[in-house]
């Protein structure tokens, strides 16, 4: 095809481990099976570089963020301003070709008007400022909640940016809906990518629910606080999963018998417990771009319960049981573990799905960035 794209990343999209950087690093790995020449430019911090996405680009460049102190004052959002770097600007310029911006994160360098004669792009994987103000209101520490948002308030008026860009590329249906009505620049929505192909059959799932998320994010530790509370004290076989541990997460598991906490350290162990757990259970308190997660569970799963904000404006609504409060979860969970995951039920999850084929997003990107 010898087409080539520079992506700037907000992290180093290897290993995929959480929400952002799966669909960075599938992006990357996709349009690189169709041929794009991609030099990429990630912001590194705590990762260090990765000899894995030699594979799939023709250079890699690493830059540092900057530190909290000389970022926070600033006018322009923290998650901008500490990804400011002249370097980035100069190695974009270097070579002509169109830029894809992951995230509002990355987009420093517009601001610059220095980037003149290379189409831009923007991959927006949330409405950033509706994401912030979330997360300000899940939040109990003090200061993260008055952080989150006067980040929130700086991203709305950051988001203007977007204006000065050739196209965006949204997430989900939701932003797509935001944005197309937003702005004058072009919108086309690019469903998110992932890791699956194929819906794996659960014929010897395991009469437990399952939860997973990375309890850093306060949106996640108060889900699992919410699931603990619906599930506590009954014969149901709750396992909460994650990378990392949450002390009060582990203290609330800690005072009931059926509950767990499975620490993961992988792709294949999450995938493998989503498979053989007879119901995934996922909540959100946000409405915001598209979670990982449940894609991970509708494709590797059987039976799926959610909230209503999980799954609304996705698409995915016919696949997931949609409970409105913790009695409606905890019955309708009872019922689900009773319930075989029929053939008729793989179908239509197939068919659900599939609009969320990575291989056919990659195809819609490019015609998108370059036939605009």
């Amino acid at each position: 095809m010898h087409k080539t794209l520079h992506i700037v990343a907000f992290d180093v999209p290897y290993p995929p481990n959480y929400g952002g950087v799966i669909d960075v690093f599938y992006k990357i790995k996709a349009l690189h099976k169709l041929g794009i020449a991609i030099y990429l430019h990630a912001f590194e911090y705590g990762k260090d570089t990765q000899t894995a996405l030699e594979k799939y680009c023709v250079k890699t460049y690493y830059y540092p963020r900057k530190a909290f102190f000389k970022s926070f004052f600033s006018m322009h959002p923290f998650i901008v301003q500490s990804r400011s770097n002249k370097s980035l600007v100069t190695n974009l310029q270097t070579v002509k070709a169109p830029i894809l911006f992951e995230g509002l994160h990355t987009t420093h360098a517009l601001l610059k008007n220095a980037l003149k004669g290379q189409k831009t792009f923007v991959r927006t994987h949330n409405i950033e400022h509706l994401y912030y103000k979330g997360l300000s209101a899940s939040s109990v520490s003090a200061f993260k909640k008055i952080f989150y948002s006067i980040e929130a308030f700086k991203l709305k008026k950051y988001e203007r940016i977007l204006s000065a860009t050739d196209g965006i590329l949204t997430i989900s249906p939701f932003e797509q809906q935001y944005f197309s009505t937003q702005y004058l620049t072009p919108c086309k929505y690019i469903p998110v990518f992932h890791e699956n192909s194929t819906v794996r059959n659960a014929n010897n799932s395991k009469k437990q629910v399952l939860y997973h998320g990375d309890l850093r994010l306060s949106d996640n530790i108060k889900a699992a606080l919410y699931l603990i509370k619906v599930y506590r004290n009954t014969e149901i076989q709750f396992i909460i999963a994650s990378s990392c541990k949450n002390k009060k997460v582990l203290q609330e598991i800690n005072k009931y018998t059926n509950c767990a906490f499975a620490n993961i350290k992988n792709a294949v162990q999450i995938n493998e417990l989503i498979n053989e757990s007879q119901v995934n259970a996922l909540v959100t308190f946000q409405k915001t771009g598209i979670k990982l997660k449940l894609i991970n569970a509708l494709y590797n799963g059987s039976f799926v319960i959610t909230n209503l904000l999980m799954v609304e404006d996705t698409g995915l609504e016919n696949s997931c049981e949609i409970a409105k409060n913790e009695r409606q979860f905890l019955l309708k969970t009872k019922a689900l573990l009773e319930t075989s995951f029929s053939l008729k039920n793989r179908e239509l999850r197939k068919a659900n799905l599939s609009s969320f084929h990575t291989e056919t997003s990659a195809k819609e990107l490019i015609n998108f960035i370059f036939k605009l």
